[in-house]
């Protein structure tokens, strides 16, 4: 492939402009739910304020990418999301943001960047995710259209208006079909913990992601952890005043984050020699 073709590559996985005023001062690469796109964060930027590079991922199978087939399986689609994040440049000076499946992909990036010698991310934000090690337990990708519509509306990933919801859906509904699959089919595996802080989200009416289970990514890192708990029920991220508390809570902890960037990685690393890590790679 020519260095042409590998940037236009890379660059179909980040669709959004770049800063107007040059690199901030830090990075939040932000990754979608099953069948979500990269336009859910599209007013990030403008909440989150000059300090913050909102960086969208866009995952093959949908937007610009639509022609291209959307991946089945997470030990295809880490790695290839890694790469195009170092060839991209994004590796340094950044943190990472995911929702459901997104936190998963998240998390397995962290990883699979720290086993390739990059840099961690200087923070892993979870949301709306239990912990990798209790995934594998539902087969959601396997129901009828009808049987998965219903899951997604009871999840709170629908409007009222049916007509609307039944165009919108359809045309999601292959692309949704490979995300489950790409996390029905995940098995952790045992590896140490991440040197980087961690910040779990919660809803009250999450039946993907219980409170106990987002607690559980407690032991995923070995520098500090915070869970935040908002009402809400699985797509709390999508409208509405929790929406709203979350990108509060995101902006007060990166506010600044680019001049604390040497403390935090020092801390970090200075933490991780502190506590003898419970797994091993």
């Amino acid at each position: 492939m020519s260095p042409v073709e590998t940037r236009s590559r890379t660059a179909a996985w980040f669709p959004g402009p770049a800063p107007e005023d040059g690199p901030a001062p830090a990075r939040l690469v932000c990754i979608p739910y099953a069948g979500g796109t990269a336009s859910l964060f599209r007013e990030w930027q403008r909440r989150l304020g000059p300090e913050v590079e909102v960086v969208s991922v866009q995952l093959p199978g949908r937007g610009l990418r639509l022609r291209e087939q959307p991946y089945t399986a997470s030990a295809a689609l880490v790695p290839d999301l890694a790469s195009a994040l170092v060839e991209a440049g994004l590796c340094r000076d950044y943190a990472l943001f995911g929702h459901s499946m997104g936190a998963l992909l998240a998390y397995e990036v962290a990883c699979e960047l720290r086993e390739r010698g990059e840099q961690e991310p200087f923070h892993l934000y979870v949301s709306g995710s239990r912990a990798p090690h209790l995934y594998g337990t539902r087969e959601d990708h396997l129901l009828s259209d009808e049987e998965l519509r219903a899951l997604v509306s009871d999840l709170g990933g629908l409007e009222r208006d049916r007509a609307v919801d039944t165009a919108y859906f359809e045309r999601r509904l292959p692309v949704l079909r490979a995300d489950l699959r790409v996390c029905e089919t995940y098995r952790w595996r045992p590896r140490r913990p991440l040197r980087c802080p961690m910040t779990a989200f919660s809803a009250s009416r999450d039946v993907l992601a219980s409170a106990g289970q987002t607690e559980a990514w407690r032991d995923y890192t070995s520098g500090s952890f915070l869970r935040r708990h908002f009402q809400g029920d699985h797509f709390f991220l999508n409208d509405g005043p929790t929406r709203e508390r979350l990108l509060r809570s995101l902006s007060d902890e990166l506010a600044g984050a680019g001049a604390d960037l040497p403390a935090r990685v020092a801390g970090s690393q200075s933490a991780h020699a502190r506590r003898e890590a419970p797994w091993t790679s």
